[in-house]
């Protein structure tokens, strides 16, 4: 398959081997990715592709071949019970797979809250009009939590931290009919389990065909208090980045059905009540 024009790889598959081309400029993004696969290898097997080879030239486009796993996406069909479950039970393993002094040394996944802020902010004269009024009024919203919310803040929240894969899209979520796996850990990192949540719950891919059970999905996790605040928080910053990405969507060469964009203003209108 070729790269899209939104994609950072082209991926060329036989029969058990996955091989992941990544754009000439994206070598940590490749980094990352052999870096998640060797250790998911090691201290859980089996919950990711093995990893078969790299080759990270400075000269060439980064490459990092791996085993095909079984399955078909978690995006695009019907979650009932059984899968949600299993999904909760591979997040929580993939959270909890490194040892504490393992994932210590792991770098921080990229896209932290600052640099989502100052993304946002950067975007905000260019997303007004747009749409239609209505949706600028919870751009408006948006921003208003946003500049209250204290997330461009560079110090560490007060919570543990886990791995994260950095993507919360269910089409990174492979079922087999029995378990589910994972793929794709290109913004892979150390992270804490709220964020990463929240990058699932709110990702369009969880509600815009075949929604997930949120509140079903969530009670799968034992979150502390201060857990539950920053997942609220984090939602809210997510589904925000979500608004701006959908109102920006050309609508000549669309990636989601017409009229999403004002259905992801009344979930972020929703998340801010």
């Amino acid at each position: 398959m070729g790269a899209h024009q939104w994609s950072t790889h082209a991926i060329t598959v036989s029969a058990d081997r996955v091989t992941k081309r990544f754009l000439p400029a994206a070598h940590e993004r490749a980094a990352r990715e052999w870096r998640a696969l060797t250790l998911l290898d090691r201290y859980a097997p089996g919950l990711a592709p093995r990893p078969y080879s790299r080759e990270m030239s400075a000269d060439a486009r980064p490459v990092v071949a791996m085993s095909l796993l079984p399955g078909v996406p978690l995006r695009g069909a019907p979650l009932d019970g059984e899968r949600v479950a299993c999904l909760a039970k591979t997040v929580q393993a993939l959270h909890e797979a490194l040892p504490a002094d393992v994932l210590a040394e792991v770098p921080m996944r990229p896209d932290r809250e600052p640099v989502i802020v100052r993304r946002l902010r950067g975007w905000a004269p260019r997303v007004r009009g747009l749409v239609d009024a209505e949706v600028d009024a919870v751009v408006v919203a948006g921003l208003a939590w946003l500049d209250a919310s204290g997330l461009d803040r560079t110090e560490r929240p007060a919570v543990s931290e886990v791995f994260g894969p950095g993507d919360g899209n269910l089409a990174n979520y492979l079922w087999d009919g029995s378990r589910v796996r994972v793929v794709d850990f290109e913004d892979s990192g150390r992270s804490d389990r709220a964020y990463e949540l929240a990058e699932i719950t709110e990702h369009v891919a969880s509600w815009v065909e075949h929604p997930l059970d949120v509140r079903a999905f969530l009670a799968h996790f034992e979150l502390t208090a201060a857990e539950s605040a920053r997942l609220r928080e984090c939602r809210r910053l997510i589904a925000l980045v979500w608004l701006f990405l959908l109102a920006f969507e050309d609508p000549a060469a669309r990636r989601n059905p017409p009229g999403t964009v004002r259905r992801q203003a009344d979930r972020m209108l929703a998340l801010l009540g």
